[in-house]
């Protein structure tokens, strides 16, 4: 019987040092990247990047009310298309691709983008928006041992983020989206992170399959026009 509560105590007192060890590693990373008064201010942003793949240069701006609505206007080839995506509605229109009008997107990708929404970083909006957070461990990283974390949203997608111990900045982050009916696995990486003004620090590289992106420019809080999330008469 001594041995049976000896174990119990075990389990519940390992059970709550990885607990808190979890907690630690958020509280340190939203720290690092600012801290969440800082992040709480940032009400609109405005950003421009240059995204180099397959040979090309491709130029993409984007516009966004936090948790409202957002708007990517992609130019290459000497078109412009864009992506537009609200709390009720979300259209995109990509002539570089073949369309030759603005479509609307489907119920389902509408409700499964909303949490796109807030640009926050997402572990400080987890909670808010419903998602759950587990500790995987430590995995290595092009060297760093970094903290594996797990997050569900509440369509039980799955993201993991890699935290680097040494300044607790998500270097990583892998996910499963669908393309063309399959399942398929998406990685992306972040560096040259950046200290702006307000006080919130970005990563200004970020690494995806198809090539990479250099933020070249961020204005925060920019005044924003309803119209430019509305199709054009």
């Amino acid at each position: 019987m001594k041995t049976f509560f000896a174990i119990a105590l075990l389990f519940f007192i390992s059970t709550q040092v990885f607990s808190q060890t979890l907690d630690e590693i958020v509280a340190k990373h939203i720290e690092a990247i600012g801290g969440k008064d800082n992040w709480a201010k940032i009400k609109t942003l405005k950003m421009e990047g240059l995204v180099k793949a397959n040979g090309m240069e491709v130029m993409i701006s984007s516009l966004q009310v936090n948790g409202i609505a957002m708007r990517q206007n992609i130019s290459v080839m000497g078109m412009t298309g864009y992506a537009i995506l609200t709390n009720t509605e979300g259209w995109s229109f990509m002539p570089f691709n073949g369309m030759t009008k603005p479509e609307p997107v489907t119920a389902d990708d509408l409700k499964n983008a909303q949490d796109d929404l807030f640009f926050h970083d997402k572990f400080i909006t987890y909670i808010e928006l419903g998602k759950k957070i587990e500790l995987l461990g430590k995995e290595d990283i092009d060297g760093t041992e970094c903290f594996k974390i797990k997050m569900t949203d509440k369509n039980a997608k799955e993201t993991t983020y890699f935290i680097d111990p040494d300044n607790y900045y998500v270097i990583k982050e892998t996910s499963k989206v669908k393309a063309n009916g399959q399942e398929m696995e998406n990685s992306q990486t972040f560096g040259n992170y950046k200290k702006l003004d307000e006080g919130i620090i970005f990563p200004m590289s970020i690494t995806m399959p198809f090539g990479g992106m250099e933020i070249q420019k961020i204005e925060v809080n920019p005044v924003i026009a309803d119209s430019e999330f509305k199709l054009a008469n």
